[in-house]
């Protein structure tokens, strides 16, 4: 059976920077499916929740007030690929638009809601580490490969 990372806001836990979560009640398949590893890195990198919401600027991750908490965001990146390795994990479902997990959009760096192109900072060491990043949007997807491995 195949071990997974999910974002484990999207599994219901309260690790969102506002202290809610995004649950997604479709995730909930994937417990038949596979092994998941929960895994939050904006607090495996020593942030607390909640926290000032942050996005990324310049290639900086930079929160609300302006302070620059880069560093927390690659620290809990780096943890999280080392649990992926340690695991032998090929696939992670993480949360879209994040600053650490976005797969495909990220917002823009001016807290104005708006989106654009990018990967988060955990979303793209992992891709660049050869495990496959979903988003929650692409969940369906993920399920299909995993049925198939079973």
């Amino acid at each position: 059976m195949e071990t997974i990372l999910v974002s484990a806001c999207l599994l219901g836990e309260n690790c969102k920077y506002d202290g809610g979560n995004n649950y997604l009640k479709k995730s909930e398949e994937l417990k038949s499916l596979c092994d998941i590893i929960l895994i939050c890195p904006e607090t495996f990198g020593g942030l607390k929740t909640p926290r000032l919401p942050s996005e990324i600027k310049n290639g900086r991750v930079i929160n609300s007030k302006n302070k620059d908490v880069t560093n927390n965001f690659y620290d809990g990146a780096y943890m999280t690929l080392a649990i992926a390795k340690e695991n032998h994990v090929r696939y992670a479902l993480l949360k879209e638009r994040s600053p650490s997990c976005g797969v495909h959009q990220i917002y823009d760096g001016t807290f104005t809601s708006k989106k654009i192109e990018g990967m988060g900072i955990t979303s793209k060491l992992l891709k660049e580490n050869n495990i496959k990043v979903f988003s929650e949007d692409e969940i369906d997807e993920l399920i299909l490969i995993l049925k198939k491995s079973i």
